[in-house]
């Protein structure tokens, strides 16, 4: 749980509290040792442990009071934009106060941990107060691809700037943020490539589905590269891309989860059956294909099966030697490891006693 937020308890008292603080964001609670028992990690020394907490960059929750966490850590603050989250809860849980790293998930954390207390996270970020929402913590399926840019925005924000929003994304409706089709800071949110800057956040949504094909043992260099010219040619982002999706004869192909590790998402995999369902969307249909393997198109049947009814194919089929890719875009960020059906893992628990010879 190296990146789980720590829950660090000091006293018996506020173990409770604890357990329900660690339950809302999956934490891990650290106990000190002579004070506090049966804590899955405890530690002998406050100030050394906390350090170390925030020298590793683990969000650290205190269940104390926020002095003790100030006068740990005040060496150690150097620079804001690598600090890892740091709460302050009060033992009975009646107050939760983000100090360090509230747009770095801080102010995230406290309000999860807030709501699972039944109290108001003392949230004191301008923007997060003056709009009532958080500019840097986009929820799950969107990501903010400049951030460097949003303290020069929020001040003009705060300034009263108003915004001009090119693209769709309904939680940016649910704030108090100045609209106006006339303003001058610009939010953008799409699939493409785009410069941004201190006038400009652009945000990705999560929205495209990489449809892939190949022949057995294709090296996964060549996927990477077809897949890559695709997206380049496409003006497509790769924070964009929220699965790659095969026929299920595929699970086990290198080159297909090399390309998913490439990219940092899911590999997801349908029956033949389920593509053939999609042949009236195919571009490309091919009989040849058909006959191989019983669906019209592995690529371009993949990645629109991933992306639903309402989803669309951007990239029609293309090849190279040995694989095929296509790439779709659904109208909403997909929940990736809800599509189709993932790679299966072996564990081998042990084999018992026996000869070791046959």
């Amino acid at each position: 749980m190296k990146d789980a937020p720590a829950i660090v308890v000091l006293t018996a008292g506020a173990l409770a509290t604890a357990q329900r603080a660690a339950a809302a964001v999956d934490g891990e609670i650290h106990g000190l040792a002579r004070r506090v028992d049966g804590a899955p990690v405890s530690f002998e020394r406050v100030a050394p442990h906390l350090q170390q907490l925030f020298r590793d960059g683990r969000p650290i929750v205190g269940l104390c009071a926020a002095g003790v966490l100030i006068r740990a850590l005040a060496a150690d603050l150097s620079d804001k934009t690598n600090e890892p989250p740091v709460l302050a809860v009060a033992e009975d849980g009646s107050a939760v106060i983000p100090l360090l790293g509230g747009h770095h998930g801080g102010n995230r954390l406290a309000r999860r941990i807030a709501a699972a207390l039944g109290v108001e996270a003392a949230i004191t970020t301008a923007s997060d107060l003056r709009f009532d929402i958080a500019l840097d913590e986009p929820p799950d399926g969107y990501t903010l691809v400049n951030p460097e840019d949003l303290k020069d925005f929020t001040a003009k924000l705060l300034a009263g700037g108003r915004v001009r929003l090119v693209g769709r994304a309904p939680w940016l409706y649910d704030g108090g943020l100045p609209l106006d089709d006339e303003g001058t800071l610009t939010i953008g949110v799409d699939e493409q490539v785009a410069a941004a800057g201190p006038d400009t956040l652009h945000y990705h949504p999560r929205t495209l589905a990489v449809g892939v094909g190949c022949e057995r043992g294709a090296e996964p260099s060549e996927v990477l590269d077809l897949v890559g010219s695709c997206l380049d040619d496409a003006g497509l982002d790769r924070s964009a891309v929220a699965l790659v999706t095969s026929l299920d004869l595929k699970m086990d192909e290198p080159a297909v989860n090399a390309l998913a590790a490439g990219l940092g998402v899911p590999s997801r995999f349908f029956p033949a059956a389920r593509l053939e369902d999609e042949t009236p969307r195919l571009a490309n249909p091919s009989e040849l294909v058909f006959r191989e393997v019983g669906c019209h198109g592995v690529a371009e049947g993949a990645a629109l099966a991933a992306v639903g009814e309402g989803g669309q194919l951007l990239v029609a089929k293309r090849k190279s030697a040995r694989a095929t890719c296509a790439i779709a875009r659904a109208p909403a960020p997909l929940a990736a490891t809800e599509i189709g059906i993932g790679r299966g893992r072996l564990a081998v628990v042990g084999i018992g006693p026996g000869r070791t010879d046959w």
